[in-house]
């Protein structure tokens, strides 16, 4: 298939030099040069977060907070040193972050924490039909041990949130508003600003989950004016197993635990416990502290590359996905117009599953399911789809070989 014009914004981003820091990418897959593309279920590690972890492991490990010697000092300056780069990452102070194991852990702590002692019959969580399991399951489980009730905003035909339908879902009943903020099945970056105010006029609080659009925008918790926000560090280059769960401090100190344990108390005796100052409250047990040192080389090499050269990237990757897989015939395209790096599709005749595997032998990965949003599918009329979503090592030749590899498929199972 032949390049287009759009080759040109390539130079937003050194892509030749960014994909040599990545070792997972040189390697081959039934003898055909790697093609990932399941960035939003995880992204590939380079090797400068590849290294810090090991270095930690090598030279700091030790445990964190109480240690009155050096090494176990350099593990907690490192530690809690990730935590001031996440802070400044989003623009919170850092006593509002919570490393946690994942935007699901985070999305649990609240709806337990928060949930479990705020709701009651009578009132209603607001969630959206595009949501990712992570945050429709946790509220779910709130609402029934709590008697509250759970609604949720719909989408439109175009698989955009009904704002419409959200003026009269968030009531004066309505307590939480959790939405995530850029979808992982459509790729769009929902209208945060205008659902936050619904919910700020009837005195709800708001949570992002923001799993997919921490790796791929800037964001502000002050000008997002949300409650809780929460996302995860392998989605943006870092380790498996850290996450974040930002909370305005007011929350946080409100809030009972959601894990009891060490760390997390300030003293104990046979009978009762008072609670550690925030975030320690809600950091039970041993932390992840050489994933939150990996996450910080994250946002090391996220910062060094620059967020914003990564969004404008994403969107002329995203443009040109667009024109060359809608070319190829059969194909169905679910992302609406204006969905960037997400690219949900089918193709006539072949089944989700089915196509990933063809593709796999071309060397190409992407996704095949119901991506952890069942009621998305629901929506769509669909079982299950194919995905494939892009990160800042991926190039215009590597979306040319997907198109050109769901055309061998549809060839070859055409007979």
């Amino acid at each position: 298939m032949t390049q287009t014009a759009v080759d040109s914004t390539e130079s937003l981003l050194d892509v030749e030099r960014l994909r040599a820091d990545f070792p997972a990418l040189a390697q081959t897959v039934n003898g055909r040069p790697l093609v990932y593309l399941d960035n939003a279920a995880t992204t590939q590690k380079p090797i400068s977060v590849i290294e810090a972890v090991s270095r930690f492991y090598r030279e700091d490990n030790a445990n964190v907070h109480r240690a009155i010697y050096q090494l176990g000092e350099r593990a907690t300056r490192a530690y809690e040193g990730a935590r001031g780069k996440v802070a400044d990452l989003i623009g919170a102070p850092e006593r509002s972050i919570v490393f946690t194991s994942g935007t699901t852990e985070a999305i649990n702590l609240v709806a337990y924490a928060w949930g479990r002692h705020n709701l009651g019959p009578g009132d209603e969580i607001v969630i959206t039909a595009m949501e990712h399991h992570s945050n429709l399951v946790p509220w779910q489980l709130a609402a029934r041990d709590t008697g509250a009730t759970l609604r949720h905003i719909p989408l439109t035909d175009d698989n955009l949130l009904d704002l419409e339908a959200a003026r009269t879902v968030i009531g004066e009943r309505t307590k939480m508003v959790a939405l995530v903020h850029k979808s992982n099945v459509f790729g769009v970056v929902n209208p945060v600003a205008e659902i936050t105010a619904l919910a700020r006029e009837v005195g709800a609080l708001v949570l992002l989950d923001a799993a997919q659009s921490a790796p791929h925008l800037r964001l502000d918790v002050q000008e997002l004016d949300c409650d809780f926000l929460a996302f995860s560090g392998h989605k943006m280059m870092g380790p498996t197993g850290v996450g974040v769960l930002y909370g305005k401090p007011q929350l946080l100190e409100a809030m009972e635990p959601f894990l009891g344990g060490g760390e997390m108390i300030s003293s104990v005796n046979l009978t009762e416990s008072t609670w550690n100052e925030i975030p320690w409250k809600f950091e039970a047990g041993t932390p992840k502290i050489a994933q939150a040192v990996g996450l910080g080389a994250a946002i090391d090499y996220l910062e060094e590359v620059g967020i914003d050269r990564v969004t404008a990237y994403l969107g002329q990757l995203s443009d040109h996905a667009r024109q060359v897989l809608s070319a190829v015939p059969g194909v169905t395209l679910f992302t609406p117009a204006g969905g960037s790096s997400v690219f949900l599709f089918n193709l006539e005749g072949i089944h989700p599953h089915d196509l990933a595997q063809l593709l796999d032998q071309e060397g190409i990965a992407v996704r095949a399911g119901h991506h952890c949003a069942q009621p998305a599918m629901a929506h769509l009329g669909v079982a299950a789809t194919a995905r494939a979503s892009f990160y800042i090592y991926n190039t215009f030749e590597e979306i040319d070989r997907l198109a050109e590899g769901l055309e061998q498929a549809r060839r070859f199972m055409s007979g």
